[in-house]
């Protein structure tokens, strides 16, 4: 097993090696596009069929990048207000403040699990760091490593870590492959300030992997802002904040204190005495009995609603499209705009009809006797929760689903938890499909 293990590994590094090649020379030679979401600012537009006749004869075709009659000014406004001495936030505020929907609110399909209330000094910085806005095609930005599980047990495998290339590594085009919103000269000038400013490599926040354990990871949303707060260990204590006015424009009147901390400790003796008294022998058949009177039978799909909320933004596009034909733009433009939002509206409808022929099988309500087995089979670990490790009580928090939602105007906790169907954790892309190339890309 170890030879048929080694053959295996060394035959898929070959194919890597290989993929990593021909995509690595297409940008280069070819400019082409290779498929992700297009940047803020751009939308995609047909080329034509591939090259490839075997994909050619499946249906796929090439697509590229071309200006957004909507965002791209946008981005131009960004570029030419950071090099006339603006800030990040006051460019921030100024969107916002104008009514221009931030990247999350202006694609609400790939974008449910934002807010999209405001734009962001994050935004503004990724875009003024992203080459392709120069009208070359940049490959090879992050990297995909296989990193063992645990060292100590290298039967366990292995899992996928994003990692962010240096610039050396970044694949660029020779000639341009789009239309550039800004030249070479604005985005090199922009590069330079944020340099100047110390925002670290090419105005990048470099992540670091924690060692703290924090049991709520990702459970713990303001009340104000919906957003999910993030964990801070301060003197030896765990903590969660929500700094979103540090990040995020209030010109939107958002009434939000400038910092919100909760302790850890704090929530978990509360949350583990309620659990106790839920899931205590003698009240174990009252809680099976309100699980299953709240069990919906009908969970929405969110797939079937992503593509009727890409229907609705089509038909937007379209509308828009036409209205600027009627103003006088270049016919050959709009056209090519037109048609390729009517071809995503045709994809989006596919797929809709396709989800919402199947969403009856898979979002049946939960059996009585299913939920039984759930809370059975967690009881027994609940009636040691209190003095359990903080690792282990973080994986049963999973488990049942547990979310939590911080108020700080009335420094309370509100507390929910979905037997059998945790609220966050492995599932449905929320980005949608970052191949439209591809037919069947979900």
């Amino acid at each position: 097993m170890s030879v048929f293990g080694g053959m295996s590994k060394g035959e898929r590094n070959r194919i890597k090696l290989r993929v990593r090649t021909a995509m690595s020379s297409q940008t280069h030679l070819e400019g082409r596009y290779l498929g992700g979401r297009p940047p803020y600012g751009y939308t995609l537009k047909d080329l034509g069929p591939h090259p490839n006749p075997a994909k050619a004869a499946d249906g796929k075709r090439l697509h590229g990048l071309t200006p957004d009659p909507s965002t791209a000014p946008v981005v131009q406004r960004i570029f030419s207000e950071f090099l006339a001495g603006n800030g990040l936030f006051v460019i921030a505020e100024g969107l916002t403040r104008d009514g221009i929907p931030c990247p999350s609110a202006h694609d609400r399909a790939r974008n449910r699990h934002r807010s999209g209330i405001a734009w962001s000094k994050s935004a503004v910085r990724t875009i003024l760091t992203n080459p392709r806005y120069t009208g070359r095609q940049v490959w090879n930005r992050q990297r995909t490593d296989e990193v063992l599980l645990d060292v100590a047990d290298v039967a366990m495998g292995y899992t996928n870590v994003m990692r962010w290339n240096s610039q050396d590594r970044w694949v660029r085009s020779k000639t341009l492959a789009h239309t550039p919103l800004v030249d070479d000269d604005t985005f090199a000038r922009a590069r330079e300030i944020l340099a100047r400013r110390g925002t670290g490599k090419g105005g990048r926040h470099v992540e670091h992997r924690t060692r703290n354990t924090y049991v709520f990871r990702g459970a713990v949303r303001c009340a104000v802002c919906r957003r999910k707060m993030q964990g801070q260990y301060s003197h030896g204590v765990a903590y969660y904040r929500c700094r979103f006015p540090q990040e995020y424009a209030l010109a939107n009147r958002l009434d939000h204190p400038r910092n919100v901390y909760i302790r850890e400790d704090a929530v978990i003796e509360p949350l583990d005495a309620w659990l106790a008294g839920l899931f205590a022998p003698h009240e174990r058949d009252r809680t099976i009995a309100a699980l299953a009177d709240v069990s919906m039978p009908d969970i929405p799909n969110p797939a079937l609603n992503q593509a009727q909320a890409m229907i609705a933004e089509c038909d937007a596009k379209l509308e828009r499209y036409r209205s600027a034909l009627e103003a006088g733009a270049d016919p050959s433009v709009v056209a090519a705009w037109i048609a390729q939002a009517q071809a995503d509206r045709a994809r989006a409808h596919a797929d809709a009809a396709r989800y919402a022929a199947g969403s009856r099988s898979d979002t049946r309500r939960m059996s009585r006797e299913g939920i039984t087995a759930i809370v059975n089979e967690i009881a027994d670990a609940i009636a040691v929760l209190r003095e359990a490790d903080p690792a282990d009580k973080a994986k049963l928090y999973r488990q049942l689903g547990v979310r939590l939602t911080y108020h700080p105007e009335t420094q309370t906790v509100s507390v929910q938890a979905h037997v059998g169907r945790p609220p966050w954790g492995n599932g449905l892309c929320p980005r949608g499909d970052l191949n439209p190339h591809a037919l069947c890309g979900h």
